[in-house]
């Protein structure tokens, strides 16, 4: 593995675990794909440093069951002050 790929890497799970970061936030912050960011801490990160892979997983997986409730909350604040009116 490249050694640029690897430092990615741990920047990554440091600012999953920094920021209780999502995948879409921290792939925004640094302009990968949502794929790279899962293969970084899945695969990549847990060949190179494990407990920091574990660490940045859990955070995932907290994030991850959660989303459900981000989504609900987006979607009230999108609509937010706007009345529909039956027809």
């Amino acid at each position: 593995m490249k050694e640029y790929i690897e430092e990615r890497a741990v920047e990554i799970a440091c600012y999953i675990i920094e920021h209780k970061a999502t995948v879409r936030q921290t792939a925004k912050q640094f302009g990968v794909s949502k794929s790279t960011i899962h293969k970084d801490v899945t695969d990549r990160l847990l060949q190179i440093n494990p407990s920091l892979a574990a660490e940045a997983r859990k955070i995932l997986d907290v994030n991850k069951s959660e989303r459900h409730i981000r989504g609900g909350l987006a979607t009230r604040e999108k609509y937010k002050g706007t009345h529909h009116m039956a027809l």
